[in-house]
């Protein structure tokens, strides 16, 4: 995938590409990593990392797929997905979940056909229930019933099935933070919390390794969550690196 970043500016900008600063969050945190420290990007200025480190996120894989099976497969709309990711705390910032989950989820082209959908539609987030045999009966007349007024319901699903990248989880995130600590440019660390930090960032930042922000009361999605403080933050980093200016009115 880092290699994939390293395509993608060769083919956008040939062999001149523009000075570049690359920023990742979660998984993307680590493949901006990689992407770094392999030089896949040759005009790269600096690189920004949001909430991902080695130590906390190789504790998290042991628990991932039991939290990926506590989401729900499909969403009745796209606004009952957008409510899911406030009410579940996935993001705190309604503005940025309608942005966001509008890339995340996928309509379904025949939602009564659809893997995962189940025989009923409640008012908010659909889920799969075996149904008892006393009530299959009925719950087929109801569908029959319905069937015309369900085809008009749009179905949503996840664009991506993380479970299936399982195997590449730990390649992911092992070894990153040395990896981090020698990438060859400036580098900002965001953390919803200090408690995030491991032994080996503690130590880098101690020695001035790296520039680190904390941003509390934020979720894992630090950047959907505060955006305009991880605005300001990015802005301060690039204008103290001399990656730009200062423009007229604005205050870091």
């Amino acid at each position: 995938m880092a290699k994939d970043i390293g395509k993608v500016v060769e083919v956008l900008y040939g062999e001149n590409p523009p000075p570049i600063m690359i920023i990742g969050h979660s998984m993307g945190g680590a493949i901006a990593v990689h992407t770094a420290i392999a030089n896949h990007l040759p005009s790269l200025l600096g690189l920004c990392v949001i909430d991902v480190v080695e130590g906390t996120a190789m504790d998290a894989l042991n628990s991932m797929q039991n939290f990926l099976r506590s989401r729900p497969k499909t969403f009745k709309s796209l606004e009952n997905a957008i409510e899911w990711s406030v009410k579940s705390g996935q993001i705190r910032n309604m503005e940025s979940a309608r942005v966001s989950m509008g890339g995340q989820v996928k309509k379904c082209e025949d939602p009564t056909s659809s893997p995962g959908v189940s025989n009923s539609i409640g008012e908010g987030i659909i889920e799969e229930d075996e149904e008892e045999e006393a009530e299959e009966e009925s719950n087929k007349k109801r569908m029959k019933e319905d069937d015309q007024e369900m085809k008009k319901e749009s179905i949503f699903s996840w664009r991506v099935d993380l479970s299936k990248t399982e195997k590449y989880w730990d390649g992911w995130f092992r070894g990153l933070s040395a990896l981090f600590l020698t990438c060859p440019v400036p580098k900002l660390l965001l953390l919803a919390g200090v408690d995030r930090l491991d032994k080996d960032l503690t130590i880098g930042q101690m020695q001035g390794k790296f520039q680190m922000q904390v941003l509390p009361q934020c979720g894992h999605a630090v950047h959907e969550d505060a955006p305009e403080k991880v605005a300001d933050a990015l802005a301060t980093f690039m204008v103290r690196h001399k990656f730009t200016e200062f423009k007229d009115g604005y205050l870091c």
